[in-house]
Order: C-alpha cells, then sequence, then structure tokens
C-alpha cells in the first residue's frame, strides 16, 4: 500500500474535503495505517464527473481507509454512505469523524470481498472502489452486480499500469491519470437488476 504522502495538501496525517458542506475541515489519518488517500486534483474530477449523479445518492465507499471518498459524497449531498473498511484504527476514526460532522452513516467493519459476498440489505447508485494498490480489483468487480441500482456507477481507482481493469460486464465512462495514479467510472451491467 502507498505512503500517506500521497496527500496533497495539509499537515501530516489530515486529508481535507475539497467541496460541498464541509468544504476546508480536515480528516485525521491514523498513524501505522499505511493508508494512501485519494488525491486533491483526482477528487475533485471525481466530484465533477458525478456532479449530477451526487446529490440525494446512495454511496458505497470500499476499502473506505480515511473515508475521503464517502465524507466527500456526503458534504455534497448524497443521502447515505456505508463505509466498509477492515482496520479497527480506520473504523474508529470513520466513527470520529461521522460524529464531528453530525451524520450516521454506516461503518462496517469487514473486509470488502465478505461484504459483497453477503446478503444484499441495500442497492447503490455510486461505489467507490479504491482498494491497497496491492490489492485485485476483479474479484470486487465480478461481486458487485448485485449491490447496484440499475443505472449505478463505479468509481475505480489503481495504480498507473498499461490499462484499468477489463470486464465484459459493463462500459468505461471516463478514464484519466495523475501521477502514479489511473482512475475511471464504470457502469456494470446486471442482467438480474431492475431496482431503481
Amino acid at each position: 500500500m502507498a505512503k500517506v504522502s500521497n496527500v496533497r495538501r495539509g499537515p501530516p496525517g489530515k486529508i481535507r474535503i475539497i467541496g460541498g458542506e464541509w468544504r476546508s475541515r480536515r480528516l485525521s489519518i491514523p498513524e501505522g495505517t499505511g493508508v494512501r488517500p485519494t488525491p486533491d486534483r483526482v477528487r475533485e474530477t471525481l466530484f465533477n464527473w458525478l456532479r449530477d449523479t451526487i446529490a440525494g445518492a446512495c454511496c458505497l465507499d470500499l476499502c473506505a481507509g480515511s473515508g475521503a471518498l464517502g465524507f466527500e459524497a456526503l458534504s455534497r449531498g448524497a443521502a447515505q454512505v456505508y463505509f466498509v473498511e477492515r482496520d479497527p484504527k480506520l473504523i474508529a476514526a470513520l466513527r470520529e469523524h461521522a460524529a464531528a460532522f453530525g451524520v450516521n452513516p454506516r461503518i462496517i467493519r469487514q473486509d470488502a470481498e465478505s461484504f459483497l459476498r453477503g446478503i444484499v440489505h441495500e442497492r447503490f447508485d455510486v461505489v467507490f472502489v479504491d482498494p491497497p494498490y496491492d490489492s485485485a480489483l476483479d474479484p470486487m468487480l465480478e461481486l458487485l452486480p448485485r449491490w447496484l441500482k440499475s443505472r449505478a456507477v463505479i468509481y475505480v481507482e489503481r495504480p498507473r499500469v498499461p490499462g484499468l481493469p477489463q470486464t465484459d460486464q459493463g462500459t468505461w465512462l471516463k478514464r484519466s491519470t495523475a501521477g502514479a495514479v489511473e482512475y475511471g467510472l464504470l457502469t456494470l451491467i446486471d442482467p438480474n437488476a431492475g431496482a431503481t
């Protein structure tokens, strides 16, 4: 997993929310977790892509880490965010941030793949898939369709290597790069979908 040095602004161990109600508020990153938050300029591009989608959306932040993507979504008007994270230090930080912002997201201590293999109790409009860089993305993408609403989009971030993961389940809507990171928005097709 890459180091926290990818944070572009703010003091060590902090990352700022860049838009919406909590703009410029900071999220603390516990020491010793090796979290690699999504850089500011990548989040800015991502939420520009999502500007017509995020308000009122139900979001899933897999491998939530610092929670930067999920809290950014809430700051910009998302109705609900599920944070899935396995590290107990990060879970505690996510709970502290939620309390500080006066919100009540679902915070789930579980491995992302185990969560996705579980019982579907919610379907999502937006999913953030930003796992540790040594983790495989394809298994998560294969498990996602049953959790999605019919027009859901998935954000994927990974190290910059030739080509984002390929899948016959969907279509890349947006793709870009920033330094050592490549990222994009994907829409998946669930043959059993029908939820709105």
